[in-house]
């Protein structure tokens, strides 16, 4: 399996961390998006989105988007839950985070990782936004170890990825104690060095 990814992507970290955590094989093809790698003739070949991640199997067929890509990858895993109703909680999480975190976190991040913005020049709209996720993550892992109970799940990993590095986009996470519990559990349980 090929995993063509950015390594400064949240999203393509997500399918690096899942094929470490269960010991599946693979190469890691590094596109530089910025100098329009993923729009290649190529690579859109492989992906006619243009986006990474995109994965690679080992038989010649490709998946794009990287909560897919992980749901498939997991599959028959203990990073899904066996009970339907706790796997149905666990997509609901990966859903919100393409909708309602990543398009405020990730973007706060990239407009200072890979455009070089300053964080004062970030649209005060997306930090708003941005926080609004930290605080509503904030409130749920008040009452559990994990984001669907006290085993831990691709929802997890979903949010893990841009969650911990809030700060790079500017938005402080030392106001979230259970973020920052929970962070620390989910980067023990990856085995991830501390991000901070």
């Amino acid at each position: 399996m090929k995993i063509h990814g950015d390594a400064n992507s949240g999203n393509c970290l997500k399918v690096k961390w899942v094929c470490d955590k269960l010991a599946l094989p693979y190469t890691w093809v590094e596109i530089d998006t910025m100098k329009g790698g993923s729009r290649t003739a190529e690579f859109l070949k492989l992906n006619g989105w243009g986006q990474v991640p995109t994965v690679e199997l080992d038989d010649g067929r490709t998946l794009a988007q990287s909560n897919a890509i992980i749901r498939y990858l997991a599959r028959g895993s203990d990073l899904i839950p066996g009970d339907p109703y706790r796997a149905a909680q666990m997509d609901a999480w990966m859903f919100w985070e393409q909708n309602s975190h990543e398009p405020y976190v990730a973007v706060c991040r990239f407009q200072t990782v890979y455009l070089g913005k300053a964080v004062s020049e970030i649209d005060p709209h997306l930090i708003k936004r941005g926080y609004g996720a930290l605080d509503q993550l904030e409130r749920h892992l008040a009452g559990t170890k994990f984001l669907v109970g006290d085993a831990f799940s691709l929802a997890d990993v979903s949010l893990l990825a841009y969650t911990r590095v809030a700060e790079d986009g500017g938005l402080a996470l030392e106001r979230y104690p259970m973020i920052r519990r929970w962070i620390a559990d989910a980067e023990h349980v990856l085995g991830l060095p501390a991000v901070r």
